[in-house]
């Protein structure tokens, strides 16, 4: 455990159990503490992701960004564990090549010791496939890594980056027009935020915003081009009334 730590990063014990870590170039730590590491991800990202999306044959998944790789584990876990048979590929954007490198040392939860294998090789060589998963790195800038894939490519995006406060490119209304372009017209966008500056950047691209709210983790955000049954719809409208003032992040 005390091997990952390093003069960008030191590890941290989250409420559930779950270590993750405190960037100090960034100022914030990977996940909530109080939500916890695992249980966040599987919350706000994969679990409302693939309620959505889990009948397809087919699901493709942007993780923004890599980080420790959360998301994706719990990607992997959570088909295991519900037996999904659909092909899954992930691809996600890292911009910290180091980081990527030093998660060969990074302590994680019990339940992705039988995924080690896979992270190994995805620290190694950026890809692993077999004949479910398909999974890519890409170290460099989220920002071209987007506009670099086909239109309407993904049913699932975990957009999971730094916060506003310190990483606002990848929470702009010009970023969120690039993600509308690779999205499908029934795919779904999860996030963490709940900030009416960042969902006026989704609104102000034509999508639908949602409510992520159940027991046990703070209230998330969905999002989508389609109109999604079963959810509760944020009244954007009212609270633009209610907060005139707010604007969604530009360039």
């Amino acid at each position: 455990m005390d091997k990952f730590n390093d003069s960008l990063h030191t590890i941290t014990l989250s409420e559930d159990g779950s270590y993750t870590a405190y960037s100090k170039e960034y100022e914030e730590h990977y996940h909530s503490t109080k939500d916890g590491a695992l249980h966040e991800s599987l919350t706000k990202h994969v679990v409302p992701a693939f309620e959505i999306q889990k009948d397809k044959k087919e699901i493709t998944i942007l993780d923004i960004c890599f980080g420790l790789g959360f998301n994706t584990l719990a990607t992997l876990l959570f088909v295991e564990q519900n037996k999904i048979t659909s092909k899954i590929n992930i691809y996600s954007p890292e911009l910290d090549k180091d980081l990527i490198s030093s998660l060969k040392n990074f302590t994680y939860p019990k339940e992705f010791e039988k995924y080690q294998s896979i992270l190994n090789i995805l620290i190694n060589k950026g890809i692993y496939s077999d004949k479910q998963f398909h999974i890519e790195i890409y170290l460099g800038d989220a920002r071209k890594y987007i506009k670099t894939f086909e239109k309407k490519k993904f049913d699932i995006i975990y957009q999971d980056a730094f916060s506003p406060n310190v990483n606002a490119m990848l929470w702009t209304k010009e970023y969120f027009k690039d993600i509308k372009n690779i999205i499908k017209d029934d795919g779904v966008l999860t996030t963490y935020s709940i900030a009416l500056a960042i969902r006026l950047a989704l609104w102000e691209n034509n999508f639908f915003i949602y409510l992520n709210k159940g027991k046990g983790y703070r209230t998330a955000t969905l999002a989508s081009v389609s109109s999604l049954e079963g959810l509760k719809e944020v009244d954007m409208k009212h609270k633009i009334f209610c907060n005139p003032k707010v604007k969604a992040l530009r360039d």
